[in-house]
């Protein structure tokens, strides 16, 4: 079973079994971590699920692909190296995954 460490603006951690195959952005909906809004649902046309992942755990998700290039930078907290959106990166068994949540996604 993935497990996801969400640090949330405050400085608090929320840790979340996720499911495999759910994305990040969904095990967060799923659970009610605050400042995962996921507006679209996941399919890559907002950018409101907008998370800095940390940087040793980059090596278990695929790059970032050229449409989540372009919805980060739509993203209402500025972007960095490990800006990803959440929709994009998908668990799998076993997995741990840490993101920082940005200060605002709207």
């Amino acid at each position: 079973m993935p497990k996801v460490f969400y640090t949330l603006p405050d400085g608090t951690e929320r840790v979340v079994d996720g499911v495999v195959g759910d994305s990040v952005m969904q095990s967060a909906v799923r659970n009610g971590v605050s400042g995962i809004v996921g507006q679209c649902g996941g399919v890559l046309s907002c950018a409101t699920c907008h998370v800095f992942l940390a940087e040793n755990d980059t090596g278990g998700f695929p790059p970032v692909g050229e449409d989540e290039d372009e919805m980060l930078d739509c993203a209402a907290t500025e972007r960095e190296d490990t800006s990803r959106l959440s929709c994009q990166l998908i668990l799998a068994d076993g997995q741990e995954v840490h993101v920082t949540v940005p200060e605002t996604q709207l």
